[in-house]
């Protein structure tokens, strides 16, 4: 039998290949744009869509994902699944702006405008208010392409918490 898949995404910690930044590692620290960009790493099914955190800090945090074929859907659009993904991890980090690095997804909600076509998706979230345990975010989803203005594709809602057991 061969290796589990587990076993495939493990990573190697060496000069050229740094330990993946995990929670257990973050959760007294402020996150900056490199420690949320070795968090976003850390997360196998991240590197599988290709994502990429441009933007972070000032409660606010942008995430972009070429698109490319295996991400389309039947009718050649970009799925749905690869745009709530977008919308939870945008919501994340810039719920960590506000919270600090050991922040958790409470729950959002999502709603498609208009069907993403284009080269880059783009999720940029920004925080609207904060406690100390938890932020409501807010994330705006936009198809860009060449040349061309963004376009507003889905607008999604959510809430981050504090991972229980952190020390701020």
């Amino acid at each position: 039998m061969g290796a589990s898949p587990r076993a495939s995404t493990r990573a190697i910690a060496d000069d050229r290949h740094p330990a993946p930044t995990t929670l257990s590692r973050v959760s007294n620290q402020q996150l900056t744009l490199d420690l949320a960009q070795g968090l976003l790493a850390a997360q196998p099914f991240s590197s599988l869509i290709g994502a990429r955190l441009t933007e972070f800090g000032a409660d606010a945090a942008v995430l972009e994902i070429e698109i490319r074929d295996e991400l389309r859907q039947q009718n050649g659009f970009v799925h749905g699944g690869v745009l709530s993904y977008a919308a939870d991890n945008a919501l994340t980090f810039a719920g960590g702006t506000a919270l600090g690095a050991a922040v958790l997804t409470g729950g959002f909600t999502i709603s498609f405008l208009r069907p993403v076509d284009g080269r880059t998706v783009r999720a940029h979230a920004t925080v609207v208010h904060a406690t100390s345990r938890q932020a409501v975010c807010r994330c705006d989803i936009y198809a860009l392409d060449d040349g061309a203005p963004p376009v507003l594709c889905a607008t999604a809602q959510g809430t981050v918490v504090a991972a229980p057991g952190r020390s701020r």
